[in-house]
């Protein structure tokens, strides 16, 4: 069995990983960064599941985009089994979703600050209505939001390298700590075509090979490096070998909104008169929205704030819409 991919990948990947325009801040979070997990994880798509009256449906998907409220995970769940068999370790930057196949490699932002970072999905959850994705302490750390406990986001699979390590995964190779790599510091002089780091020499440890593009082509290898923590590079040492702290790149948020939406109708009247019954919890908005082509019409609630939208999600439920969620536009 391949031994993971994590941390210095080749130059021309990294180079490709840093050609987006975003710009970078680096985190200065006190809690370094923990080594890839040692626990090996499957693939793992999964049959359709309910919970509190909902049904999900996991589907393998590579354009899956989707805003709404982000949490963390508590104490209670560190060194237990995730949905795909590792084993949570609240230090590494792995995230829980409903739907989403496992593993796989989204971008998360923070709309609320603009901190935005890659989180490798390993995990089943949220289970509360409210909630749409479930990050690691660490995670939530560098986005910014552990201290509040929630955070409106929005999550962006990333197709290309979501695809590469889902292969990976079916061949049975550990793609744990690939996400520590994805977000690693990346700044002129810190890697050189040489194999050289500023204060540090690279020596190459192993190789791994066989990821390939969406297009079949396959990536650049991944090289594993043993190296004396070079100078001018943060970062930390874990068993002799340098890990590089993570990047938590800067990008620009507009203002967002959040609605308890109850349902979505073809016919407009129906849904004017759910928007009249909710009306008792709060204020109601009946908006069209096409969807593939077809006419719909959205009832929402808006609310101020998360804990509103909590209150106003649990009794719209209670009132006989199981199928009400939180949205943030």
């Amino acid at each position: 069995m391949k031994r993971p991919l994590f941390l210095c990948l080749t130059l021309s990947f990294v180079l490709f990983l840093n050609a987006c325009a975003e710009a970078e801040l680096v985190s200065h979070v006190g809690k370094s960064i923990q080594g890839p997990s040692r626990s090996q994880g499957s693939f793992k798509v999964g049959n359709p599941y309910k919970i509190a009256g909902k049904w999900y449906r996991p589907v393998e998907s590579y354009t899956h985009e989707e805003t709404g409220i982000a949490s963390w995970y508590g104490p209670n769940f560190a060194g237990k089994p995730t949905a795909n068999g590792e084993i949570f370790d609240p230090n590494e930057l792995t995230a829980a979703h409903r739907t989403l196949q496992l593993p796989s490699l989204i971008r998360v932002t923070n709309l609320e600050n603009g901190r935005s970072l890659v989180l490798r999905v390993n995990d089943r959850g949220p289970f509360s209505r409210g909630r749409v994705l479930d990050v690691s302490r660490r995670g939530a750390e560098l986005l910014g939001f552990k201290k509040q406990g929630t955070a409106r986001v929005k999550i962006q699979v990333l197709a290309q390298e979501s695809r590469a390590i889902a292969e990976a995964a079916k061949r049975g190779e550990d793609t744990a700590g690939i996400e520590v790599a994805m977000n690693e510091r990346v700044t002129s002089g810190k890697v050189s075509p040489s194999g050289q780091a500023r204060g540090g020499t690279l020596a190459p440890k192993q190789v791994a090979t066989g990821y390939r593009t969406a297009s079949g082509a396959p990536l650049q290898p991944v090289e594993v490096y043993d190296l004396q923590p070079p100078q001018g590079v943060s970062g930390h040492n874990v068993g002799g070998r340098f890990y590089p702290d993570p990047v938590v790149k800067q990008v620009p948020v507009q203002p967002t909104t959040i609605f308890v939406q109850a349902g979505s109708f073809t016919n407009k009247a129906n849904a004017e008169a759910l928007a009249q019954k909710l009306s008792v919890y709060g204020r109601t908005q009946v908006t069209p929205a096409l969807i593939r082509n077809q006419q719909f019409y959205r009832v929402r609630l808006p609310a101020a704030d998360v804990a509103t939208a909590d209150r106003i999600l649990e009794a719209v439920i209670d009132g006989g819409n199981s199928n009400a969620i939180i949205m943030v536009e």
